[in-house]
């Protein structure tokens, strides 16, 4: 049964959810796929695409016609891609002009809120395969989570751009952006093309976005199919990895740290800091309470049922 308009307007929600993620430094986009629930869609989608390109180029050398591509093409849900996408598009260009400038004038309290949103967001991928946890589940999300504290930790950098650099950083921010707890724009920002990867976007330098675009591509290619594949054939210990990336990249948003990333004791308007940590903890838990209304409207209307990477009401953890 075709999906709803309303299925398809969520969607859109949700893509520029994300696409406003990204332009904040510290959050990931791929959290923020998670706490809605579009994230194995998304994941798996784009695994399929891949694979219809590499088989379209390989066949059409071969003159074996486009139909094994074709094929791989139709298993992706393309129209929750498309809304998505604009949802994506549109965020983000508004929240490079307008976002990015207040978290970097208001830091403290723009990361206390995001702080408290990552941390709740913990529970979607620690509940949502539906599994408990073993003693060695633990330890690897903990080595997971000292991985991403590691680079998180990373000191700023500044480089001059040039189109190789701006093609290998874009490369690696893109894998950023489909991995929940490491943040796309974090990355640049480390590599030291933030500032200028922002202003290219707010001024449409459309020269530097194309080499971006290339260089995203690229990235995408190599590892969306190795995390669809995890996805399928892994998917609670591929959980189990993303939940400790998402525990280490805390420390991304710690609201108390210099500009070399020094990590500080809390100091100053600890009150208002300290509440608005507890209010982007209860924005994830009002989201993901919505989201599972709003799925379980949609998915009995449109035939769908509950998607895959739905959390569940309980977990290991017990109900929420």
């Amino acid at each position: 049964m075709a999906k709803t308009v309303g299925t398809h307007i969520v969607n859109v929600v949700r893509g520029a959810l994300i696409g406003t993620a990204e332009a904040v430094p510290g959050v990931s986009g791929g959290t923020i796929a998670l706490i809605v629930g579009i994230y194995t869609t998304l994941i798996t989608s784009a695994g399929h695409a891949v694979s219809g390109v590499r088989l379209g180029a390989v066949d059409v050398v071969k003159g074996r016609g486009l139909l094994r591509a074709r094929t791989e093409f139709a298993k992706a849900d393309w129209p929750a891609v498309i809304a998505v996408l604009v949802g994506m598009v549109c965020a983000a260009l508004l929240a490079a002009s307008f976002l990015a400038p207040v978290v970097e004038a208001e830091e403290q309290l723009s990361y206390a809120f995001f702080f408290g949103l990552v941390l709740a967001s913990l529970w979607v991928p620690y509940t949502a395969s539906g599994r408990s946890w073993k003693a060695g589940h633990y330890l690897l999300a903990l080595a997971a989570a000292a991985a991403a504290f590691v680079l998180t930790g990373l000191p700023p950098a500044h480089v001059e751009p040039n189109p190789l650099i701006i093609m290998a950083a874009a490369a690696v921010a893109i894998c950023a952006l489909v991995l929940p707890g490491v943040s796309g724009s974090f990355i640049l920002l480390t590599l030291g093309l933030y500032t200028s990867t922002m202003s290219a976007v707010s001024e449409r330098d459309f020269g530097y976005l194309g080499l971006f675009l290339a260089g995203a591509v690229i990235g995408l290619a190599f590892f969306v199919k190795l995390l669809q594949l995890l996805l399928e054939r892994h998917h609670h210990i591929t959980l189990v990895v993303l939940t400790g990336l998402l525990a280490g990249s805390l420390r991304a948003l710690w609201p108390w740290q210099d500009e070399d990333r020094t990590l500080l004791a809390p100091e100053g308007d600890v009150a208002v800091t300290t509440a608005l940590m507890a209010g982007g903890f209860a924005t994830v838990v009002a989201v993901i309470l919505i989201e599972r209304a709003v799925r379980a409207r949609t998915g009995a209307s449109d035939g769908q049922g509950t998607a895959p990477d739905s959390a569940p009401a309980s977990g290991p953890g017990g109900r929420m």
